[in-house]
């Protein structure tokens, strides 16, 4: 059979769609015998059942007595479907997924080709006849069927033919059809998935509170406490997920296996073996905290430290007030959401699935199976990364510092000015082929969790930046010269740090004018230019564009959910008959009122915080953050389930308010806390409801534990946060011995200073009105792109996704190219060569890989922080002192400005200052 692709097909939509029940032919998967392959596929002939082997990446099972469940399930439904039903499966399959960025060109030309192809069986004599609403060019298409569904097939041949040929076409088209109609067309979502559920095993248990509680609190206080630190130490979900394991495992073999009734529920301390979805709803708990902490404990810090702000009036009542209105606010939009971002089947969340396949390696019996050559198990290869990854970790950031900050064009020349700025890892642009070998650094852009196409289009991005920041600065494009290129920092008219402080009342918090005009606006260097015009750019852009691609979709979601609301006794998931909706209606479902109750009394709490307290925030300035979450949150929700890309709303609402209430600090810190933390809450939310669904967790279950882990990781977090200001001697002070220097706090201070004290119109209106420009400049931006993705040629713009070539500018200030080139080898390495060469090796192990890596960096890191770095244990040699010599270590501009401008200062003349 010839390899060309199908081209110029188009599709209508089939008149109804078959789909199995979710019983499959009364299969019970879990407590059911395994089955031989004897059993399954009785219809089969053994070469028939090999190419559905082959096709699973089943193939090499070291015995074929007791088949995997899944292998079960695809083969029961084979024997389910007929040809016609399979080829209605696919001709809808082709329609939903023709633009689906995530679908692989091969699967996708494969189906085409496998209805093309029922010409042969239907006698059809037209070469160029219309099918079924399927028209083909005959020029790009082979017909050729070497065997029907009825011929024997030789064995020895099947074992070498690839498994997007067609070598049968009759069961080949019930295969594909099978695999779409009860598993999932995405090889990212089989390799993390099953297609099948038993809705009696055991999920919201005893343990599962018990070592999600503790858990949750070990993480809220690590997380916490060395947020502030700088380098900081977090506590990754991938750490978690290790110790939840065994935590499990303690719980199933030491608590007694008693029940007792409470009210009209049973609890049940020790049900049995613990299991995947006990672990799945445990990694939910605990997710809260996972790697990160509260984003207001910024704001909380910045209010009540003497370093910053010192409001004497920040107490526990306004703290908790103030907590929990953010943190819970979000969770009330993400019942809306589910419509966009859970329940559809092209919102795949890449961002989660590491995450699945390591709980799934940890707690399922996989049986042996030899993929191209490779007998090991995945979980013995997680622990083996693991450990390497962890021992491998001291050599880059300890030991041989170079291999992980590895400038060396700049070792060359370590006083070339010129070379630094374009090659240099601390304060240059980046362009460096071989910039590390720590995978710390390697894995910021998230290689083996994002599809290729995400990475590429982000690196793609950052080449246009790199050569946007290069013309700014050497133009001295509003002054920029005098300042160093990639730095986020602010500066004075001489070019020395900008204090903020400085300008600001102490006693009020309010701007000051008389200080202002001594000390005069800040600048900004030409990479934060550049970063700031693409956010202003990237808003406009990415709300119009998401919405003039994807309005169908979004459409029929606000229909589904209007339709609910008016029959609100109708299921959540009406409209969704894809495979994992459908194992999902087993569960009762979350009713969106419950939802809404969060979202009214977080609105309250959240009232009450700026009536009851000097907070200097309008009541307004609630509901203008909820109104403008409540428009973003779809276009940003969705393109971030889409391809893995998220961004702020951070930027715009600094920007806003910041017109709006000009000269206050206090009003644009609060309502940019609630601003950026509904939208970035309820997209937490939102990605644990699709580990949820992915996982088959009862809905409810998963809204229960979410609530109680964010209630108890707020105090918590409280309650860590004012043991550091009062307890830790000179927290925040820019020289704390034990590095606790607030960085996070201190940009949070800047911006509030920046945006709301001394305000935007006096530094884009007065200083860089072109920035305002960006915003027209990325609306009118939108339309051509749209065009071109809706009409353009299929194969070169499926994978376009401009919105995330805009955010590969926001890399910069102070990041740059060194931290995201070599994650593009690695993508390409494995997201897209082996992805499409040895997609069974991907499958079993891509994931765990990922996993591995950086569950063995962030267990290393914690140790490393308390056995070396807490008491400064340096080691001082050439190793680990070349990458901070030289320029770039020490980047200045290429103008002095004490020297080369005007009066020893440059930008606006005094009493001129905007």
């Amino acid at each position: 059979m010839s390899g060309e692709k199908v081209a110029n097909v188009t599709v209508v939509a089939a008149d109804d769609h078959i789909s199995p029940s979710v019983s499959r032919a009364g299969l019970n998967p879990l407590t059911s015998s395994p089955l031989s392959i004897g059993e399954v596929g009785t219809s089969l002939t053994e070469a028939q059942k090999d190419i559905v082997l082959r096709r699973l990446h089943f193939d090499g099972l070291t015995s074929f007595e007791n088949l995997p469940r899944e292998v079960s399930v695809i083969f029961e439904r084979i024997d389910e479907l007929s040809t016609d039903e399979a080829v209605e499966i696919l001709k809808v399959a082709i329609k939903d997924h023709e633009t689906d960025v995530n679908v692989s060109e091969q699967d996708l030309d494969f189906w085409k080709a496998l209805v093309v192809n029922k010409r042969s069986h239907a006698f059809a004599s037209s070469s160029n006849e219309k099918l079924d609403g399927v028209h083909v060019d005959e020029k790009n298409v082979s017909h050729d069927t070497s065997s029907s569904s009825s011929e024997v097939l030789d064995y020895e041949q099947v074992n070498v033919l690839e498994t997007h040929k067609i070598i049968d076409w009759g069961l080949q088209v019930r295969l594909e059809a099978a695999l779409i109609d009860t598993w999932s067309p995405y090889a990212e979502v089989r390799a993390v998935t099953v297609p099948y559920d038993d809705p009696e095993v055991p999920v919201e248990t005893f343990r599962v509170y018990l070592i999600g509680i503790l858990w949750t609190a070990i993480g809220a206080v690590i997380n916490q406490f060395f947020t502030e630190r700088q380098p900081s130490i977090t506590l990754a979900m991938s750490v978690v997920q290790v110790f939840l394991y065994p935590s499990g495992l303690i719980c199933e073999w030491v608590l007694p296996k008693w029940k007792f009734k409470v009210w009209k529920w049973t609890i049940d301390l020790n049900p049995g073996p613990y299991t995947f979805k006990e672990q799945m709803l445990a990694t939910i708990f605990c997710g809260v905290t996972g790697g990160s902490t509260s984003y207001v404990s910024y704001n909380i810090l910045m209010q009540k430290s003497p370093v910053f702000y010192d409001n004497q009036w920040v107490d526990w009542g306004y703290q908790i007030l103030l907590i929990l209105s953010t943190n819970f606010m979000g969770v009330g939009l993400a019942g809306i959401m589910r419509k966009f971002a859970v329940y559809p089947v092209k919102a795949v969340w890449p961002s989660i699935l590491p995450g699945i396949a390591l709980n799934k390696t940890l707690l399922t019996k996989q049986k042996k199976n030899v993929v191209h050559g490779w007998a090991i198990s995945s979980y013995r290869f997680f622990f083996i990364v693991f450990a390497a990854s962890f021992v491998y970790f001291w050599v880059p950031n300890y030991l041989f510092q170079a291999l992980s900050t590895f400038n060396w064009m700049t070792w060359i020349a370590p006083s070339n000015q010129n070379l630094a700025v374009v090659t240099g890892f601390f304060g240059g642009l980046g362009l460096n082929p071989i910039s590390t070998f720590d995978w710390n650094i390697v894995n910021m852009s998230s290689p083996l969790n994002l599809p290729f196409f995400t990475i590429a289009c982000q690196i793609i991005g950052s080449f246009l930046g790199f050569f946007a920041i290069l013309g700014v600065w050497y133009t001295n494009y509003k002054w920029t010269a005098y300042l160093p290129i990639n730095s986020n920092a602010l500066f004075t008219n001489r070019g020395t740090r900008y204090q903020v402080g400085d300008v600001v009342n102490i006693e009020t918090s309010l701007f000051d004018n008389d200080k202002y005009q001594e000390v005069g606006p800040p600048f900004y260097s030409a990479a934060n230019l550049v970063v700031y015009g693409s956010f202003f750019a990237l808003y406009p852009f990415h709300f119009v564009y998401e919405i003039g691609i994807h309005y169908r979709e979004m459409w029929d979601a606000c229909q589904s959910f209007w339709r609910l609301m008016r029959n609100w006794k109708n299921s959540t998931y009406d409209g969704f008959d894809d495979p994992h909706s459908k194992l999902m209606r087993a569960y009762p479902e979350v009713p969106e009122w419950a939802y809404l109750i969060v979202l009214v009394i977080s609105l309250v709490l959240a009232i009450l915080c700026v009536k009851l307290y000097p907070a200097q925030t309008p009541v307004w300035g609630i509901f203008f953050a909820l109104g403008i979450n409540f428009i973003f949150l779809i276009p940003l929700t969705t393109i971030y389930a889409r391809t893995g890309f998220a961004f702020g709303l951070n930027v715009l609402v600094e920007l806003i308010i910041g017109y709006i209430l000009p000269g206050n600090g206090l009003a644009l810190a609060l309502i940019k806390a609630l601003g950026y933390n509904i939208d970035g809450q309820a997209q937490n939310f939102v990605n644990d409801l699709k580990q949820g669904h992915y996982a088959k967790l009862p809905p409810r279950a998963v809204y229960r534990v979410q609530i109680l882990s964010i209630f108890i990781a707020s105090f918590i977090q409280l309650a860590i946060l004012n043991f550091q200001i009062t307890g830790i001697r000179d927290y925040c002070d820019p020289y704390n011995t034990q590095k606790f220097t607030c960085p996070s706090s201190r940009t949070f201070f800047s911006a509030s200073v920046l945006w709301g004290t001394i305000g935007p119109k006096k530094v884009f209106g007065g200083l860089y009105p072109i920035l305002e420009w960006c915003f027209l400049i990325g609306f009118l931006a939108a339309f051509p792109c749209i065009a071109l993705k809706r009409w353009g040629p299929k194969n070169w713009v499926k994978k376009f996704e401009p919105s995330i070539i805009i955010g590969g500018f926001l890399i910069y200030a102070p990041y740059n190219l060194s931290y995201y080139l070599p994650g593009v080898y690695v993508s390409f390495t494995f997201m897209y060569y082996i992805r499409n060469k040895f997609e069974a090796w991907w499958q079993k192990y891509n994931y765990i890989l990922s996993t591995g890596l950086t569950a063995g960096i962030a267990f290393c890191s914690i140790i490393m922080f308390f056995a070396v770095l807490y008491t400064e244990k340096d080691l001082n040699w050439w190793g680990n002192s070349v990458p901070f010599e030289g320029v770039d270590f020490s980047m200045t501009g290429w103008l002095n400005a004490t020297v080369d401008a005007p009066d020893g200062y440059f930008g606006p003349r005094i009493g001129e200052f905007p």
